[in-house]
């Protein structure tokens, strides 16, 4: 049988906790073969990203088109696309390409505070990317600038998903993990209609990565044929196994660790 492909549009994290890095390891624990179009390299580390040096959008699709060219894409997910003008290079690209099913996570900002997407590039996400996303994955910060609202509890992610869905992803998942409390739901929207994933606040000083982890695995699963309200759930709870072993690394934060089925006995 021929292997499942994934691929990962996204920047490299040097310190591999996070982009194309965790992406690949996440497809790896799936059984998925990870293939990538680099849109940034970072120096980057535990304690912050020290520098950004963007690929040119060209370079970009021609990463992309050889992949699809000779390997093939049964999912695709972005990550970091740094400017509108690679923002544009790759919706265009996918559409052409016929990358489908598509997941978007739209980094605005690195765990560290780093900006990674300018104004324009946001505006040219909601414009363009969205329409041909099949899931979008914001986390809080990320639905109110896609939303151009206040996310800050369930109600105002209820009402967040009901825009970014209107852009036209089909599926709007908006995570919770910075709300306050005791829990940590994240709200899906299928096509309209919301339902709430569930999930325990876990005591977890390492979570670097855990957007990237989570939409990969959402990518992963779709690669191997699973609906994408199905992926949504799936994701989470090995994303919550990942945040779980998280572990310390460098100085700073450390990374969540899509490798953990390794560890159970």
């Amino acid at each position: 049988m021929r292997r499942r492909v994934a691929l990962t549009i996204a920047g490299s994290d040097s310190g591999g906790g996070a982009g194309i890095e965790a992406d690949l390891k996440t497809f790896e624990a799936h059984g998925v073969w990870g293939t990538a179009a680099i849109t940034a390299v970072t120096a980057q580390n535990t304690l912050g990203v020290q520098a950004v040096e963007a690929i040119s959008p060209e370079v970009v699709r021609a990463q992309m088109a050889s992949v699809v060219a000779d390997i093939g894409v049964d999912a695709a997910k972005t990550g970091v696309l740094v400017d509108a003008d690679t923002v544009r290079t790759v919706t265009q690209t996918a559409r052409q390409l016929g990358i489908d099913p598509l997941v978007v996570d739209p980094v605005l900002v690195s765990g560290h505070g780093d900006t990674l997407l300018d104004l324009d590039g946001i505006e040219v996400l909601r414009e363009e990317l969205l329409p041909l996303a099949t899931v979008v994955t914001p986390n809080l910060a990320e639905a109110a600038a896609l939303a151009n609202n206040t996310v800050d509890d369930r109600a105002a992610m209820e009402e967040a998903a009901a825009v970014i869905g209107a852009l036209g992803p089909h599926v709007v998942l908006i995570t919770g993990g910075h709300l306050g409390g005791d829990s940590s739901p994240d709200c899906l929207c299928v096509e309209g209609d919301i339902r709430w994933l569930e999930g325990p606040r876990l005591p977890a000083a390492h979570s670097h990565g855990s957007g990237c982890v989570l939409s990969a695995a959402i990518c992963a699963e779709m690669a191997k044929g699973m609906e994408p309200a199905d992926a949504c759930v799936a994701a989470k709870r090995f994303t919550e196994r990942a945040l779980a072993a998280g572990f310390p690394l460098g100085s700073g934060a450390g990374p969540v660790d899509p490798g953990w089925e390794r560890l159970v006995p």
